[in-house]
């Protein structure tokens, strides 16, 4: 049975611009770069148009062209490809070992706050 082809995989710019566009779900070039303003004011539209346009390419985004302006939508899911990113970082740096990455995000400082979310999470997975 022949595999799949691996998910291409997102650059930095990339997954910032999914960062905007999962909450938004699909949306035009423009109510991107306006969501993209917020945070980074010196990002210009042709930026984020061209972005998207590679990101499409790519595999990344899909595109409802039946409009004037296209309607992107990420081809993935947020959990989806957060979980390929992760299964694919355990295996590069930290030899598969989940074990490793979790205790290297534990001594890298994390709030309080987040410990006792751990926590509680922890303890409900044991019930």
């Amino acid at each position: 049975m022949p595999t799949l082809p691996a998910p291409p995989k997102p650059t930095a710019a990339e997954l910032d611009l999914l960062q905007t566009l999962w909450p938004l779900g699909a949306a035009t070039a423009k109510q991107v770069h306006q969501a993209i303003l917020k945070e980074r004011p010196e990002v210009t539209y042709a930026t984020v148009l061209r972005l998207m346009q590679i990101m499409h390419t790519k595999g990344l985004l899909i595109r409802d062209e039946s409009e004037r302006s296209h309607v992107y939508a990420p081809a993935q899911a947020q959990d989806s490809l957060q979980t390929n990113l992760l299964k694919d970082l355990i295996q590069k740096a930290f030899s598969g070992s989940a074990k490793a990455l979790v205790m290297a995000a534990l001594r890298s400082g994390i709030s309080k706050k987040e410990r006792e979310e751990i926590e509680t999470m922890l303890k409900e997975e044991d019930k």
